[in-house]
């Protein structure tokens, strides 16, 4: 039970940083820019994550099918479940600029986009920690640094198409919840499943991640930050790097 309650801190953790940006998003005047630039760091941040936490330790579990049918099959995922919110009204959930639809079925859009993209990361920290070993700070570094503009930036923009604060907190807020129990599912499920299975669900996550880093995350970054944030991303990464080399 401690090891899951510990997953399920350090998931609630992450999603936390929703919460925090949407707070800052909703009674702060923040740069587009500030955002896009915090943005694209935290992309190149989960991009290392991704990398050199998720997929390593899945073919080292796994090996190299259990690691690639499980990168695709999460990357196919997304895009399906994300196309088909899409559709629904969930498109622009990033966006800052009031872009984001209105009406009520686009709300529960907006909330299930935002689940979409936050399960991914607390599965993935849950699963971390079944080898027996603490939970990769790295990754939950990158998760709350992704989080926190994507809150800002996400709030912001339904403040703007008159969305109010106790709509967007109590999304938010959720969000961040089922966050936790996600990763605290990710322990409590997989623990002592075989070790293929947990390398599947590994780089299912990664592929989840990195699929919707490509679809929403960076092209928000590049189009309200300019052509820089490509600096950005690769600073991100190499300090996500080199911390996760030296810890």
């Amino acid at each position: 039970m401690t090891g899951a309650l510990t997953a399920g801190l350090w998931g609630l953790l992450g999603g936390g940083a929703l919460v925090l940006g949407a707070l800052l998003g909703l009674y702060l005047r923040v740069g587009q820019r500030l955002v896009s630039s915090v943005m694209a760091v935290g992309a190149g941040v989960l991009v290392s994550a991704v990398a050199f936490d998720l997929m390593d330790e899945s073919y080292r579990r796994g090996g190299i099918d259990a690691a690639s049918l499980g990168l695709v099959a999460g990357a196919l995922v997304y895009f399906a479940v994300d196309l088909l919110l899409t559709r629904g009204g969930a498109k622009h959930r990033k966006r800052s600029g009031g872009q984001q639809e209105t009406s009520d079925s686009a709300g529960m859009a907006i909330f299930a986009g935002s689940l979409l993209d936050g399960i991914p990361e607390s599965l993935a920290i849950g699963v971390s920690l079944l080898a027996g070993g603490g939970v990769s700070w790295v990754f939950v570094a990158a998760v709350f640094l992704s989080n926190v503009p994507e809150g800002l930036s996400g709030a912001a923009g339904m403040k703007r198409s008159g969305r109010s604060a106790r709509y967007v907190l109590g999304l938010w807020v959720t969000v961040a919840l089922v966050s936790g129990v996600s990763a605290m599912l990710g322990y409590v499920l997989l623990r002592g499943a075989d070790p293929n299975v947990v390398a599947g669900i590994q780089s299912f996550a990664a592929g989840a991640v990195l699929a919707m880093l490509a679809s929403t995350m960076m092209p928000e970054a590049y189009e309200e930050g300019g052509a820089f944030v490509g600096v950005l991303t690769a600073l991100g990464f190499l300090v996500a790097f080199v911390l996760g080399k030296i810890g």
